[in-house]
């Protein structure tokens, strides 16, 4: 029989935001010494060989020792700033450094940015990776996740973190080279470093990475290739097998493979294809994973398409009877191979990344190592489960709460679920915590929530759509002033570390007025030639306990056009005010008009019509 080669898509990575202004804000020398000098304290790190050596040192720098670890011969100085240069001439003294700072490791990739959805990695948070116990990413150390592609850069951050064991089935040796870029990219995804502070953030934590090239320098990979890569893999002791790659038949070399890994009690997870708008035909070895017709019951193994930013199924992505859940592949960010070429992956410049070589790309391949590092999350949640009962749990916990669709099976990975279902747990989502004070018309919130890295304030007036009073803000307080007679809601939007987004509970401020009914009413006055009027403005407000007294209210007459104010009083304690005015030949229509207060809503009298022969 003929060998079957299989087609590994080549997806071009796009760079989508290259023109996105980016800002850096940097220090002078000056202040950067400066800033130097006050974290470090003024103190001094030494290496030093003897004890002897070490006191000796003190005496003659004028300094004092804070700190030591015997150990390593190291000790921490107290020292006059004009004695430092004395140490790195001393006998017995091997190094003197500044300390070197330390800061909280963070992928730069996770941090928030002007990017597809609030971070260049968003489909971390997508995904609910970002609220998976840190023990949970430790603990996965146990469990080895094998990526069998095109090979891997090993001297790309996030993988040399992980020091993976490397095989090229085809060249027999541990030379792995990707010079097609993709296996790279698939591995940084399925078990990057979440430690190092550089690059991307795998979905696997601390998962072990063994990368096994089952391509050609060229690409190209039979059923052979496949097939020993698989047998390789599990032989080395891989829990989970991922397969990013696929054709249109299958083969009985390969479905030898497949069966040798299940009954290892390997679980194997595989890309869906990217024919979901060119035929939508079947890609194996997924269909084997996932039998056609199967619906999501049953299987060896996952079988994972890609979805959106929205949670929806990507339009490139296969669909169908065969398709197990979906995990986050259009535009999904990752590292790239140094060896791979530009044309076909373009480079993405990354703030805050000192080493690496970054891009996004899109396609199944991509979802499907998410999905198989974390199974290495949930296995190393609950070391007592079989591959059977890990991927059970990854479909059951996925956005579709157990019901099956065709395009998106069991519904979008959610890790933090998943690893919460295995331990018996409940996910830990952070809260917005918002509350007020109100004083008179003017109301001061003030908002928190553990991890947030930036807010945003919205209100809602009368319950009309909402707007946004901040837009981005590091503040956690702010005072608005209100208009009486209507109702706020507020809520705070916080975006953490990892691009995800949580709304508070919203606070409700109503204002509402107490309606006050006016009247007017006129007295005639003799006179001659004119007419001397009284009038009374009569302020009756609906509430029991308002005051009556000291009310404003105006007197307005009305020419034709508009109204205007003549005279203005003040009401009695029972709520009287009280005019006087002389009115010449002519036709008068008049009003009194009361303006509201905090408490009160507007209001305005009858009209009162005047006629003077």
């Amino acid at each position: 029989m003929k060998p079957v080669f299989l087609q590994l898509s080549r997806l071009a990575a796009i760079a989508a935001f290259a023109g996105v202004l980016m800002l850096e804000v940097g220090g002078t020398p000056a202040a950067s010494a400066r800033s130097r000098q006050s974290a470090a304290g003024g103190v001094t790190v030494v290496g030093y060989s003897t004890d002897r050596a070490l006191r000796r040192a003190a005496a003659s720098s004028g300094a004092r020792v804070v700190r030591r670890i015997r150990a390593l011969h190291v000790a921490v100085l107290r020292i006059p700033p004009a004695a430092a240069r004395v140490l790195d001439g001393l006998r017995g003294i091997r190094y003197s450094r500044e300390p070197v700072l330390r800061h909280e490791l963070v992928d730069p990739a996770v941090m928030p940015a002007p990017a597809l959805g609030g971070a260049y990695e968003w489909q971390y948070a997508a995904a609910r990776e970002n609220l998976v116990p840190a023990s949970a990413l430790r603990a996965a150390s146990a469990i080895t996740v094998a990526v069998l592609d095109t090979g891997a850069d090993i001297s790309a951050p996030d993988l040399a973190a992980k020091t993976p064991a490397t095989w090229s089935v085809r060249g027999n040796s541990s030379d792995v080279t990707d010079y097609q870029g993709h296996g790279t990219f698939v591995s940084s995804l399925a078990a990057g470093s979440t430690t190092n502070a550089e690059g991307v953030a795998g979905f696997g934590g601390d998962a072990r990475l063994l990368a096994v090239q089952a391509a050609a320098a060229d690409g190209t990979m039979t059923d052979v290739d496949e097939a020993a890569a698989i047998v390789y893999a599990v032989d080395h002791g891989a829990k989970i097998v991922n397969m990013s790659f696929g054709g249109p038949v299958t083969s009985p070399t390969e479905q030898s493979a497949i069966a040798y890994a299940a009954a290892h009690g390997v679980l194997l997870v595989a890309a869906a294809g990217n024919s979901g708008q060119t035929g939508n035909q079947p890609s194996y070895p997924a269909a084997l994973l996932q039998p056609l017709g199967s619906n999501g019951q049953g299987g060896v193994g996952l079988v994972v398409a890609a979805s959106s930013l929205t949670g929806a199924r990507a339009s490139f992505s296969n669909y169908g009877s065969y398709i197990s859940l979906a995990a986050p592949g259009e535009n999904v960010f990752g590292a790239l191979s140094s060896s791979s070429d530009p044309y076909y992956w373009p480079r993405q410049s990354l703030p805050g990344s000192a080493a690496g070589i970054y891009g996004y790309g899109s396609g199944t391949s991509f979802s499907s190592p998410e999905v198989a590092g974390a199974a290495a999350l949930v296995w190393a949640a609950n070391p007592h489960l079989t591959a059977a009962d890990v991927a059970e749990i990854l479909e059951q916990s996925a956005s579709g709460h157990g019901g099956w669709n065709q395009d998106t099976g069991y519904g979008v990975l959610d890790v933090a679920a998943a690893v919460a279902r295995a331990q018996g747990s409940s996910v830990a989502v952070p809260a917005v915590d918002l509350g007020g004070t109100r004083s008179g018309l003017r109301v001061t919130l003030s908002w928190s929530s553990p991890g947030a890295v930036s807010y945003r304030l919205s209100v809602s007036r009368d319950g009309a759509t909402a707007q946004t009073l901040l837009a981005s803000t590091t503040a956690t307080g702010s005072t608005h002033r209100l208009e009486p007679g209507h109702s706020y809601s507020f809520t705070v939007t916080a975006t953490d570390a990892y691009g995800l987004r949580v709304v508070s509970k919203p606070y409700v401020v109503v204002l509402p007025n107490s309606t006050v009914k006016l009247d007017l009413h006129a007295s005639s006055l003799v006179g001659r030639k004119q007419l001397t009027t009284r009038l009374q403005g009569i302020f009756n407000p609906a509430g029991k306990n308002v005051p009556r007294g000291d009310r404003k209210l105006f007197l307005e007459s009305f020419d034709g056009h508009s109204w205007h104010r003549v005279a203005v009083a003040s009401t009695s304690r029972t709520g009287v005010a009280t005019w006087t005015v002389t009115l010449h030949r002519g036709s008068y229509r008049i009003r009194a008009r009361y303006a509201g207060a905090e408490d009160l809503a507007p209001a305005t009298s009858r009209v009162v019509t005047l006629r003077v022969r």
